[in-house]
């Protein structure tokens, strides 16, 4: 359901003319991606990237994939080494979503992909902009979140996550290609299988 909804707007950009080159570029480059779901990697994601959407830091708002070592490994139950994430408000009033080393987001990959639409669905609903290109970003943050019954999905996809433990650079994905993000088997769970992290998950928002 979110892809036929995002591609309809989309389409809707590109006719306007309102969806720019780079925009068009960043599509192609994950949709080549996306062609072979299976053959997908995080390795392979982070090597294609183009270089623009390369970033040390991550902006609130914004669709970020990126590998990550937990400090606390050992004590969580699991964890994703390839985290999809969505830098959150609130937390902190500024641009930039890191302060003191450490920023909160939305780990999309702790939800099946189904609850995963129905929560970007949501988020359709609070960008800042109909254009889906490299600017368009979220709006939603805990209050927010807290506040609304449709994003009511969000709650096992709170994590915090340590700058100093983000192995290498983050790629930022612009909305043009969030639908494609959302459903490509990236996710790279440790000590839990996805369908164990899958079932957790639905008992934290009672689905």
């Amino acid at each position: 359901m979110v892809a036929y909804i995002f591609n309809q707007m989309l389409e809707e950009g590109v006719k306007s003319g309102k969806v720019p080159a780079l925009t068009r570029q960043s599509r192609n480059w994950f949709r080549d991606l996306a062609r072979n779901k299976r053959s997908v990697t995080p390795q392979k994601i982070i090597t294609t990237a183009p270089k623009a959407q390369m970033t040390r830091f991550p902006e609130i708002g914004f669709m970020y994939h990126f590998f990550y070592n937990p400090k606390t490994k050992d004590k969580l139950p699991y964890y994703d080494t390839f985290p999809l994430v969505f830098p959150l408000q609130d937390v902190f009033k500024r641009k930039r979503a890191v302060q003191s080393n450490k920023f909160y987001g939305l780990n999309l990959h702790y939800l099946h992909p189904r609850l995963r639409a129905r929560l970007m669905d949501a988020l359709y609903t609070v960008t800042t902009d109909k254009t889906y290109d490299e600017e368009t970003r979220i709006k939603a943050g805990f209050k927010l979140l807290n506040r609304a019954s449709k994003f009511r999905f969000f709650k096992p996809c709170v994590k915090s996550y340590l700058m100093n433990h983000v192995r290498g650079r983050l790629v930022k994905i612009n909305a043009n290609a969030w639908d494609l993000a959302l459903f490509l088997p990236t996710e790279r769970f440790r000590k839990a299988t996805k369908q164990k992290v899958f079932r957790e998950s639905r008992k934290q928002i009672r689905v």
